[in-house]
């Protein structure tokens, strides 16, 4: 089969130079040992970078008849350059990795015997988040039960580090979505999956480019595209009010009926205004959070434009 490796990348320069050597030898020994097709390749997807990341990546091609790049006009985002690369690559099964060789691109061989076996989705999952800060690992956690709680069919401590078969991959186009939550989106293909499993190390060079308010987006962006369950939560939490204030109702009417302690009025005007007045304000927020998501669908913009390809 043919093999084709997908790396986006945004201000990588630091990085680049050992992963292309990386993920070339690895490359190396799968065509060595007939498991892949000699005519396969790596594709860096430069998102807009800043820095020499491109010109690394142009060097590179020109090196070696294994490397390609596609280079976007501007920064889309790291799903946006993903899918990017996903779309416009060729191949039999494609394999998608972060540049900061964090995930362990050893696992890449264990993903194509999981493909050889039959399998059309094969997933990297991290065994465990010792790497991790405690709270970036207790967020990390929270975030994937939180999704799950939701509603939402997503793989535990998977991040984008998988194969797709090209039957997967074509399955992967027909969803249209703007908004888009990749590790959310795979498992809604539907077809036989398996994962691998490996330990995630410190980032080789460069810094990291999800920092706290990225990964905070990030997360509400997955939760919102994926589920209407802060929808229905409105909807509870207006009940909830319903019963409270009834209950606040009761008490306000009997102390004012069978005691000398109340002050008129105040119990009665001032605390449901600013009670119900901050519920409502909540509600509205996230009601239009879902009307942007609405707008950005409907307006059916392209995700991506590619400037360049080599």
């Amino acid at each position: 089969m043919t093999l084709a490796i997908v790396v986006p990348c945004y201000n990588e320069e630091a990085v680049l130079g050992e992963t292309a050597h990386r993920l070339l030898e690895l490359l190396g020994r799968l065509i060595a040992s007939g498991r892949i097709d000699a005519h396969s390749t790596i594709c860096f997807v430069d998102d807009g970078s800043k820095d020499h990341t491109w010109e690394l990546i142009e060097k590179r091609a020109s090196e070696s008849l294994h490397v390609k790049g596609i280079k976007l006009s501007r920064n889309r985002g790291h799903q946006n350059a993903l899918l990017a690369g996903l779309f416009s690559v060729e191949g039999d099964a494609i394999i998608s990795i972060d540049a900061d060789l964090q995930d362990d691109i050893s696992v890449i061989e264990t993903m194509v015997d999981r493909h050889l076996e039959g399998y059309d989705v094969v997933y990297g999952v991290r065994k465990e988040r010792t790497v991790d800060t405690p709270f970036k690992r207790a967020s990390a956690e929270g975030f994937y039960k939180l999704m799950r709680l939701m509603g939402v069919d997503i793989v535990y401590n998977h991040a984008d580090y998988r194969l797709l078969s090209r039957r997967a991959l074509e399955a992967l186009k027909e969803f249209k979505e703007v908004n888009l939550f990749l590790r959310a989106m795979v498992p809604l293909v539907g077809y036989q999956s398996a994962q691998v499993f490996y330990d995630r190390a410190e980032r080789f060079a460069g810094e990291s480019k999800y920092p706290l308010k990225k990964m905070l987006a990030f997360a509400w962006d997955g939760i919102t595209s994926f589920s209407v369950m802060p929808l229905r939560l409105i909807t509870a939490t207006g009940f909830i009010i319903f019963i409270a204030t009834l209950l606040m109702s009761a008490w306000v009417l009997g102390v004012k009926l069978f005691s000398d302690e109340a002050v008129p009025g105040w119990a009665s005007t001032v605390l449901p205004i600013y009670f119900i007045g901050g519920i409502q304000v909540f509600a509205l927020g996230i009601v239009g959070e879902y009307i942007g998501k609405i707008y950005m669908e409907t307006k059916e913009r392209p995700r991506f434009i590619i400037e360049k390809q080599i």
